[in-house]
C-alpha cells in the first residue's frame, strides 16, 4: 500500500483518514502472465495500480495483426478512462506481459473516493495528464526515426523494460517485424 500512497501524494495532499479510506477500497489482484486486465468489447469497471510486473495495451488492426500500443510498468495506474467515465466499450486489451500484482478499485469505490475526498478529481486529472505526457514522450519521436534509432532510444529511455518483454511485443510497439528487430539487435552488439 505504501507504493500507492507514495504515488498518490505526488499529486496532492491526503490526510491519514483519507489514506485509510483509500486503503479500504483497494483490493489486491494477482494477474498471471498473458491474462487480461481488460478485454476489447468490455466496459472498464475498475482502476488498477500496478505494484509489480508489466502490462501492455494492444489491439488488432484491420488486417488482423496484433499491435502493441503501449507498456505500463510498476507504480502506474491502468484503466480505460472513456469506458470508466462514459460507459463505452474498450477497443483495446490490457494484458499482463509478466506475472503482475495490482491494487484494484471498482468503479463504485473509485467514484466514492471522488465524492468523499476533496481534491480527488484534481489529483486524478494531474495523474492522467502526467500519463499522457509520458505516453507522448515515448511514442512521438518514433514517428520520424528509423528502426535502429527507435530501438536504441527505447533501450536508453526504458532499460527496465527491455529485458522483461517478449521481442514480438517490443517489435510491434516499435513498428517493425520481429526479424527486423532481431537483426538490429545483432548489429548493435
Amino acid at each position: 500500500m505504501d507504493e500507492l500512497f507514495t504515488y498518490l501524494l505526488q499529486f496532492g495532499s491526503l490526510n491519514p483518514q483519507q489514506l485509510d479510506l483509500i486503503a479500504t477500497k483497494a483490493t489486491p489482484l494477482a494477474l498471471p502472465r498473458d491474462a487480461y486486465f481488460l478485454e476489447a468489447g468490455q466496459v472498464s469497471r475498475r482502476v488498477g495500480f500496478l505494484l509489480e510486473g508489466v502490462l501492455r495495451i494492444c489491439y488488432y488492426n484491420n488486417q488482423g495483426q496484433e499491435i502493441t500500443r503501449n507498456f505500463i510498468d510498476e507504480h502506474h495506474l491502468t484503466t480505460n478512462l472513456r469506458g470508466l467515465e462514459d460507459g463505452l466499450a474498450s477497443a483495446e486489451y490490457v494484458q499482463a506481459v509478466t506475472d503482475c500484482r495490482l491494487l484494484v478499485f471498482t468503479k463504485p469505490d473509485w467514484d466514492e473516493l471522488a465524492h468523499t475526498i476533496v481534491g480527488w478529481r484534481e489529483m486524478v486529472h494531474q495523474m492522467t495528464t502526467r500519463h499522457l505526457h509520458e505516453k507522448l514522450a515515448r511514442i512521438s519521436p518514433m514517428v520520424s526515426q528509423d528502426a535502429t534509432t527507435r530501438y536504441r532510444e527505447f533501450l536508453a529511455n526504458y532499460p527496465q523494460l527491455a529485458n522483461r518483454i517478449p521481442l514480438s511485443y517490443l517489435a510491434s510497439f516499435l513498428g517493425m517485424t520481429q526479424s527486423s528487430l532481431s537483426r538490429i539487435r545483432r548489429n548493435i552488439r
